[in-house]
């Protein structure tokens, strides 16, 4: 949903955020973003771009990850991990899109022609992630107003058995 929000209503989501966290909560950013550019900019001339502006982001505005940590440490959000999706949701989307063209009568059988029609959004969605056109980031912050995080150490020991 980060996508939808518009680029200048960023500093008020986060401010907005901060204010609902726990002096010891989580706070997870799950975003598909674009490339840093020394110009704020809605979509490039790309037709992928376009295609998700059209599609998947109609009326919204992509942050890339630069700007959007920097903003989440101007509202007192303190970042502490960022993690790169695009290989992930590249390929998510690749298998969804041959799983439904698959089942293609069964999907329009369901929802009709048209509805099934839009399907081709993951197709666009997987190519923009593979071009690079579109990237996916989670990024882990907290609002610690004082002491330590109530995180572990590192990345490592979130996904160590316990």
């Amino acid at each position: 949903m980060y996508g939808h929000i518009g680029l200048s209503n960023i500093p008020g989501y986060f401010s907005k955020i901060r204010s609902l966290l726990d002096s010891d909560g989580l706070f997870l950013n799950h975003a598909i973003s674009r490339g840093g550019k020394r110009k704020r900019t809605r979509f490039s001339k790309r037709p992928e771009q376009r295609a998700l502006q059209k599609y998947i982001f109609p009326g919204g505005e992509l942050d890339d990850i630069g700007h959007t940590v920097s903003e989440m440490e101007i509202a007192k959000l303190e970042v502490h991990d960022v993690e790169g999706w695009r290989r992930h949701c590249q390929r998510t989307t690749q298998i969804w899109c041959e799983r439904l063209s698959a089942r293609r009568t069964e999907a329009e059988a369901m929802v009709g022609a048209p509805t099934y029609q839009l399907s081709a959004n993951l197709a666009g969605c997987s190519f923009a992630f593979q071009r690079w056109s579109a990237r996916i980031f989670q990024t882990l912050a907290s609002y610690s107003a004082k002491g330590l995080p109530p995180l572990p150490p590192s990345r490592a020991d979130l996904y160590e058995a316990r």
